[in-house]
């Protein structure tokens, strides 16, 4: 699916299941750092067949959306809420990592635009290692080979994959390696930059889900409660036993079960 915003074609993935026609509410999905919608596929197509209309979007410069890249979370947080205004409704979001941060910021600081959100792989800091963020500066396919490590749990290392026949770590490299020149690394540093994730928690009055992984290395789920214990909405966190950062890869099946069971509930 495309459409335009500012001017800008932007890209989304609906699970197959035109816009046209339908009056379902809209779950608008947010990828991470170096990634696009790609990587909800297991959940996009699920959601658009259990009473919403699916979104699993495209970031500036990213995938199939026209650029340049968004430098910061709160540029990318307006631009998420200029989809709530093309659609002319409120939106629920789900965003992993990057993203989480971004729906994060959308749900405190845009409140007319949002209806929920569910955040995956976030943290109330998200600092980058200086190794991966000179990596992906220097577009050196280093920064892919450090973030697919970092990302995934113990045992996804080993297969895993829902999809037979396909690499979970071999598929997430592939896709970073992808990313248009210069995207990566700009990603990262609107991460590690960011500062206003307690303050933006405290502002949700939205009911908010956190699906998170035990064995997550790069947003570990310590890294999450400062978020959790900030917020006074409703909130449901579950933790995935054996999960590293790529919750929705990684645990498709349950974590479409949570996010259907939340934005129905919202």
């Amino acid at each position: 699916m495309f459409f335009s915003l500012d001017g800008k074609q932007v890209h989304g993935a609906t699970g197959a299941v035109g816009f046209e026609g339908r009056s379902d509410p809209i779950v608008v999905l947010i990828h991470g750092a170096g990634m696009d919608r790609t990587v909800w596929s297991q959940q996009t197509r699920f959601l658009a067949h259990h009473g919403f209309r699916a979104l699993a979007i495209d970031l500036p410069d990213h995938g199939k959306s026209e650029g340049p890249a968004l430098e910061s979370i709160a540029d990318l947080s307006d631009w998420i809420a200029e989809i709530s205004n093309h659609f002319g409704e409120k939106i629920h979001l789900v965003g992993h990592s990057m993203g989480a941060l971004t729906a994060l910021h959308a749900a405190g600081n845009h409140k007319d635009s949002i209806s929920s959100v569910s955040l995956l792989g976030v943290g109330a800091t998200m600092p980058v290692h200086p190794e991966l963020q000179e990596a992906a500066d220097a577009n050196d396919v280093k920064a892919a080979q450090l973030i697919t490590s970092w990302g995934h749990g113990t045992k996804h290392h080993l297969g895993n994959n829902p999809t037979p026949g396909l690499s979970m770590t071999g598929g997430t490299q592939a896709l970073i390696e992808s990313t248009a020149r210069g995207v990566l690394g700009v990603d990262l540093l609107a991460c590690s930059s960011y500062e206003e994730a307690v303050e933006s928690a405290e502002n949700i009055d939205c009911p908010i889900l956190f699906l998170l992984g035990s064995e997550d290395k790069m947003t570990p789920r310590k890294a999450a409660q400062p978020l959790i214990d900030a917020i006074s909405s409703e909130k449901t966190i579950v933790d995935f036993p054996s999960t590293g950062h790529m919750v929705m890869i990684e645990e498709p099946d349950l974590v479409r079960q949570k996010l259907l069971a939340h934005v129905t509930s919202s």
